[in-house]
């Protein structure tokens, strides 16, 4: 049997979207055709029960962010032959992918690199260019999220390399994400049952744009008074965002719940009547949105989008149909998107329909993991 070694530092139950991002492809893979080489993150017994209960065998490096020197090379390459693996697939190309002519050698006879976000800021800096040009020479394919992340990494890795690049954006769970996902009662729960709600669910970071949603609250409470803003999930930024809006003197009508458990990510989402995220690109362009996968969770449970216009999140809106795409560090035109969604029902159900039928037909994560299992072996 084909069998596949994935080299990665970005693997369950470490959070985030690139982890999230292997693990659903790992799982969908043929039975026995997959084993992992990852770091530990933490000590604990987190880790170890999350391992146990995969379908494939997961192999943990002492260090809690791997880097290729020769101790990790050589371990992956014990790894590779002690499990009988022909191929190796890089969860993210960089810095990991620098193995790869060392992997070959120790018998791999095909090495896929998957690319994010982080690759396409490698691209702007001359040192980290040239990193992703022996990456790019290394392996037989890079993917790519979409257009804006092909564009910059194909031209750091050159020609050669660029022409055996390959789409492959992360999927959605669309029986998991779906218009019936239980937002009522997290509504009821919160007291929002009567609200027009405006969700945002994502890592509390400034480059996610709840700044700018909190700053756009003034003029969507002056069309719609009882708008609410929801925002779900956790991280640094929340101190300065509850200041924020203090500032703006909206801390009626913005509700943050903190961090909330995987499972009720559906149901918080469903809350929503929009789901808006105006994101923006930050530090020149090294802190940019690879893609943005809650666009695409937020269609599937059948709201309309609003996004912002950083690196690839765009490619995640049908501009007009599913969605709009703002300029992220515009309060007045996300809050004008906003207020036309919530003043026409019509429209939120149409663009809603349209999103839910877009990731049915395009954006599965069985369609997306058949694509990659054809990489694996081609």
């Amino acid at each position: 049997m084909h069998k596949t070694l994935i080299v990665t530092n970005d693997f369950p139950p470490r959070p985030g979207g690139i982890q999230a991002f292997v693990h659903n492809m790992a799982v969908r893979q043929p039975a026995g055709s997959i084993v992992v080489y990852a770091s530990t993150w933490r000590d604990g017994s987190e880790v170890r029960r999350f391992d146990a209960e995969q379908p494939f065998p997961v192999i943990r490096d002492r260090t809690k962010m791997m880097v290729p020197t020769p101790r990790v090379t050589r371990r992956a390459a014990e790894i590779l032959r002690a499990e009988g693996c022909d191929s190796v697939w890089f969860g993210a190309a960089a810095p990991l992918g620098l193995m790869a002519p060392a992997l070959r050698r120790a018998g791999a006879g095909r090495l896929l690199g998957m690319t994010h976000g982080h690759e396409a800021a490698w691209a702007q800096l001359p040192g980290s260019r040239q990193l992703l040009h022996r990456i790019g020479a290394g392996t037989d394919a890079l993917t790519y999220l979409g257009e804006y992340t092909r564009s910059r990494i194909a031209a750091a890795v050159g020609p050669a390399a660029a022409k055996r690049m390959v789409q492959l954006p992360p999927g959605v769970d669309e029986q998991t994400f779906r218009p019936d996902s239980g937002g009522a009662e997290i509504r009821a729960r919160l007291g929002l049952s009567d609200r027009p709600v405006v969700v945002c669910v994502s890592r509390l970071v400034p480059r996610k744009g709840q700044d700018t949603l909190i700053a756009a609250m003034p003029q969507i409470l002056a069309s719609v008074p009882d708008a609410v803003l929801l925002i779900v999930g956790g991280g640094p930024y929340l101190p300065e965002l509850r200041k924020l809006a203090e500032a703006k003197g909206v801390s009626g009508s913005v509700r943050f719940t903190g961090a909330v458990p995987w499972e009720e990510l559906p149901a918080h989402y469903g809350a929503g009547d929009v789901f808006a995220m105006p994101c923006r690109t930050r530090r020149g362009g090294l802190d940019v949105e690879g893609l943005g996968i809650v666009y695409l969770e937020a269609s599937a449970t059948g709201l309309p989008v609003v996004a912002g216009d950083s690196g690839g999140a765009p490619d995640a809106v049908l501009e007009g149909e599913t969605g709009y795409v703002v300029s992220g560090r515009s309060a007045a035109a996300a809050a004008e998107r906003i207020v036309r969604l919530l003043h026409d029902e019509e429209l939120r159900r149409r663009m809603g329909e349209a999103g839910r039928r877009w990731v049915e037909r395009s954006w599965r994560w069985d369609l997306l993991a058949g694509r990659l299992t054809s990489l694996l072996a081609a």
